[in-house]
């Protein structure tokens, strides 16, 4: 009996073999690994699913990571309070049961009784239904990082006084997660599988952490070492966990705003949301390792150079190709968080701190979430949250220090004389500066900047003022109207002649309006179509065709997608039109303010129905229309799902016989003719293609452009009258995997793009 008990306590206390030690970071660094790997393949899996409820939007992916952040930090105040109350082995039996309770949620999807979003108030109806759906998982797993490392903190590893290289392991597996996604993982696999997948392996990670619970529960449980990075290892003060939650915020709020910017020109895809998550992860692997593989001083050293030129690409050149811009802005954004995560890193504190600085990190997270991705765009009616962010992480830099000498209240003086001399001619005399001489005060004034990128607080006044410079003396930005929404932000501004009136979204032309003529006065009769609508484009000969056949009879038209309105200047009176419109926005400009007049002016009777396409268009009877036009890309965003082979079952049902399923896909980007050629092969239909060899000639002084559109008709016969020269048949390719609900393409839309 003495010899039993005397084993009891022996095993109690257990200190393992060193070779068991091995065994012990194995397994810590498997979970961690694999834990984290989830939790980021899910965002954009997830995100996807919901993409078409919202129209394709941009924001869809902000407000996702809104979401994300703020069950991040519910996950590490989870994960703090367990250490600190429950430490140990109780914490074991706790968080195993909770991650057996996540699984009540799987698989994923979203929850029942989720129908239509409401016309207003989508960011909300978009974080109620991530809650719902997913939110007990991602709860359960944003946990598994700091409670990890807390258990290997006490498991006598000798390691285990720094587990902080472990969050290293944790980064690792979301970065790789992250960039499998859009090239493997998308490319390869259907939504269905994935989400299949996603969910055994989640009951997988729940064996590896109970395999972590017994590993700590055998081991002597001891009390993680005192190692300081702060110097001393006492409590961090509410100063250090300030700085701690801003270091952590810039660059948290930075990455969604750099997202949306990018994600606007091309598509609502998981390619370009993972590309700054990636990245903003990739910074973590790097500044939390023991020896990092770069020392911080060069990226303090670097940013100023990639701020430079961030900005140039900003002011100066709209003509580079996307793939340059991307690179730009993906390489300053990298460059900007590793200054503000290597400043954090260098403050962190004593293992035993350990969860109060992540939860400090996370509370930072959701504070530049919220503000990017929700705050921003209520308040600001442009990407205001961008610069301002920007110089945010300039104050992150090393060395910042408020003084009060003379020096400095000359430094202030200048500084605000200088934003007054630049502004004065603008708002007082409407003067503009010519390309030349606007481009040769950017650079002085960059140049200006990097003299001073020694002192934090001069280099950001003065990248402050280069932006306010660049906001002034933008013809975009300069713009009659500009309303920002849940679905973008479009600007509306009159050419430099003063005779068109012209709708950008993101940075494409979306239509224009001749007001005035070549002698300065107003135009008072029927506007005629212009830009991507005028008499010999491709939309406007598949509706003459169409009205051809019908020999006199009215002509049916639905239009997903408003703009302008340019489309009802192309009706007949006796025609009826309905326009399909998620944002409530363009309503106002087009038919409430008559900022346009193509719809008041032409076809005042036209339908207009709020919500998306898909889901509006999905009420209409069938048999309904003689021709569907598709025209809802934002920028050069394309919405994906309402390019998929359920899709265009829609359309093709909704369709009269002989109608047309006409889309205008032009896009500086994506290769989409083959992805409507294969959606349209897939409901056995055919597909013809304009790649702009119409009548008429580009003038971008006259505000007509050439566009590639397809149309989609049932039979050969159905084409009629259509110009079988401009008109090329387009078969789909076999070796091309068909867009539809549950997959999609973009990194092959872009490489196709690129070889074209």
């Amino acid at each position: 009996m003495a010899s039993r008990t005397k084993n009891n306590k022996k095993l109690a206390g257990l200190e393992l073999p060193a070779a068991s030690y091995g065994n012990i970071l194995f397994a810590y660094a498997l979970a961690i690994f694999l834990s984290a790997a989830l939790l980021f393949s899910v965002q954009p899996l997830f995100a996807k699913i919901v993409l078409p409820y919202l129209g394709g939007a941009p924001s869809v992916w902000s407000v996702a990571l809104v979401f994300f952040q703020a069950a991040l930090l519910a996950g590490y105040l989870y994960a703090h309070v367990l250490t600190r109350y429950l430490p140990g082995r109780q914490s074991v039996v706790v968080h195993v049961l909770v991650m057996l309770a996540a699984t009540l949620a799987l698989p994923l999807g979203i929850a029942s009784g989720w129908g239509r979003p409401p016309a207003q108030g989508e960011t909300f109806w978009l974080i109620s239904l991530f809650t719902i759906s997913i939110g007990l998982p991602f709860f359960a797993l944003s946990a598994n990082a700091p409670l990890l490392q807390a258990w290997f903190a006490r498991t006598g590893h000798p390691s285990a006084g720094d587990p902080y290289f472990l969050y290293a392991a944790s980064n690792i597996g979301s970065f790789l997660a992250l960039l499998s996604y859009p090239l493997a993982i998308e490319p390869l696999t259907r939504l269905g599988q994935q989400a299949r997948i996603w969910t055994w392996l989640f009951y997988l990670l729940i064996v590896c952490i109970a395999v972590c619970g017994f590993l700590l529960v055998r081991s002597r449980n001891a009390k993680p070492a005192t190692r300081s990075y702060m110097g001393a290892t006492s409590a961090p003060s509410w100063r250090d966990m300030a700085i701690w939650i801003g270091l952590a915020a810039v660059p948290s709020g930075l990455m969604i705003a750099v997202t949306a910017h990018i994600s606007t020109d091309i598509a609502a895809a998981p390619l370009l949301w993972v590309i700054p998550l990636a990245l903003y992860l990739l910074t973590f692997v790097i500044v939390f390792q023991r020896n990092p593989i770069i020392p911080h001083s060069f990226f303090v050293k670097a940013q100023p150079f990639f701020i430079a030129l961030l900005i140039a690409t900003f002011a100066l050149d709209h003509g580079l190709r996307i793939y340059n811009v991307l690179l730009i802005h993906v390489l300053a954004f990298f460059v900007t968080a590793m200054v503000c995560h290597g400043e954090l890193a260098c403050r962190r504190p004593a293992a035993q701190h350990l969860t109060v600085f992540y939860l400090c990190m996370s509370i930072g997270g959701v504070i530049g979430g919220i503000f990017a991705g929700i705050i921003a765009p209520h308040v600001f009616n442009w990407i205001a949250e961008y610069p301002l962010l920007i110089v945010a992480a300039i104050l992150c830099r090393p060395g910042l220090v408020l003084k009060d000498d003379k020096e400095t209240q000359r430094f202030w003086l200048i500084a605000s004389a200088a934003l007054v001399v630049l502004a004065v001619p603008r708002f007082a005399f409407g003067y503009q500066f010519d390309h030349t001489a606007y481009g040769g005060v950017v650079i002085l004034l960059l140049a200006i900047g990097y003299v001073f990128a020694s002192d934090t607080l001069r280099y950001a006044a003065v990248i402050a003022l280069i932006f306010m410079f660049v906001r002034v003396y933008d013809n975009e930005a300069a713009g009659r109207y500009s309303v920002r929404s849940f679905f973008g932000v479009h600007k509306i501004l009159d050419s430099a002649n003063g005779q068109f009136r012209v709708l950008l979204h993101g940075t494409t032309i979306h239509g224009a309006q001749r007001i005035r003529d070549t002698e300065g006065n107003p135009v008072t009769t029927r506007p005629l179509p212009i830009t991507y609508y005028s008499e010999g484009s491709g939309i406007s000969q598949a509706l003459r065709a169409v009205r051809e056949r019908k020999k006199g009879r009215p002509v049916r038209i639905a239009a997903i997608g408003l703009g302008t309105g340019s489309i009802a200047c192309l009706t007949d009176p006796k025609d009826s039109l309905t326009y399909y419109e998620i944002d409530r926005t363009v309503v106002k400009y087009t038919r409430d303010d008559k900022v346009f007049t193509f719809l008041d002016q032409c076809k005042p009777d036209a339908q207009i129905v709020l919500g998306d396409a898909r889901l509006t268009l999905a009420n209409a009877p069938d048999g309904q229309y003689d021709i569907i036009i598709v025209d809802a890309f934002s920028s050069d965003a394309i919405p994906v799902h309402l390019l998929t082979k359920e899709a265009m079952e829609i359309y093709l049902k909704k369709l009269a016989k002989q109608g047309l399923v006409t889309i205008h896909i032009s896009n500086r980007h994506l290769e989409l003719t083959s992805v409507v050629a294969g959606i349209s092969a897939a409901n056995n239909a055919l597909m013809r293609v304009n790649s702009g060899d119409t009548s008429f000639s580009n003038s971008d002084e006259a505000y007509q452009y050439s566009q590639t559109v397809t149309v989609t008709a049932r039979s050969e016969a159905d084409f009629m009258p259509l110009n079988k020269e401009v008109w090329e048949v387009q078969t789909p390719d076999p070796k091309q995997w068909v867009w539809t609900d549950d997959y999609s393409n973009i990194v092959g839309a872009l490489i196709r793009n690129y070889r074209n």
